[in-house]
């Protein structure tokens, strides 16, 4: 993300903001992927790099397999949701992953019920709780829409990863 900001500002004039979701723009189906890279600058940036670590790093003591899955999860369902729900104009940051973490924590501590998940689920909640209102609707500049769809992508990917798969005989 910090490559590609610094190559957007220093080689593109902030161009490569241009590839993040366009809502119900078919030709925007990819920015579902480079949109969570892309930056208005490198404020905005930062503010989501801090949170993207802490709770990437939660998420990753599952393990590098859970890490893939709920990432790719993430960004593929929350972008998608961005793509569908999404006001006018490009939506593009990491805050569709920093929603979709927080969120994937707190149901998988509610969804596995082990003691490890609860403290981590917790520790999310204690750090980040505020994140839920970043959900709502306002019209300031601000993907709301992308957050709102991170955070259910993140809840869905939680449900996905720790159900449990019955037997068969």
């Amino acid at each position: 993300m910090w490559v590609s900001e610094g190559a957007d500002q220093a080689l593109f004039d902030e161009r490569l903001d241009q590839a993040g979701i366009s809502p119900r723009e078919i030709d925007s189906l990819g920015g579902i992927v480079w949109a969570p890279f892309l930056h208005h600058g490198f404020a905005h940036l930062m503010a989501n790099t801090v949170p993207l670590l802490i709770l990437g790093g939660l998420v990753a003591l599952k393990g590098p397999t859970r890490f893939l899955q709920v990432t790719v999860g993430v960004i593929l369902l929350g972008g998608l949701g961005t793509w569908i729900l999404g006001r006018d104009g490009i939506h593009i940051g990491a805050s569709i992953v920093v929603f979709g973490y927080f969120a994937y924590l707190i149901a998988a501590a509610l969804l596995e019920r082990r003691l490890l998940s609860i403290l981590v689920g917790l520790c999310a909640l204690v750090l980040y709780g505020g994140l839920v209102w970043g959900v709502v609707p306002t019209t300031a500049p601000v993907s709301w829409e992308g957050h709102l769809s991170g955070m259910l992508a993140g809840i869905y990917v939680a449900w996905y990863v720790t159900r449990r798969r019955p037997r068969r005989h």
